[in-house]
């Protein structure tokens, strides 16, 4: 069984993983309704629109 010579610090032990920190940027797509840009799955914010339907309008959610 592999058992380890020394204790690893936590300073080297996170100097080991800092490598992974930075995020993916988001994939943005576009509205097919309106050409806008939005996050995928989720509802356009300009049309207020999401998989062909209607959720609101956008006049409503600016007052």
């Amino acid at each position: 069984m592999a058992v380890p010579k020394s204790k690893v610090s936590k300073q080297r032990r996170n100097k080991r993983r800092s490598s992974v920190w930075k995020l993916e940027t988001p994939g943005v797509t576009t509205c097919p309704k309106c050409g806008a840009f939005r996050l995928p799955h989720r509802m356009c914010t300009s049309c207020m629109s999401y998989n062909g339907r209607t959720f609101g309008s956008a006049e409503a959610e600016a007052k």
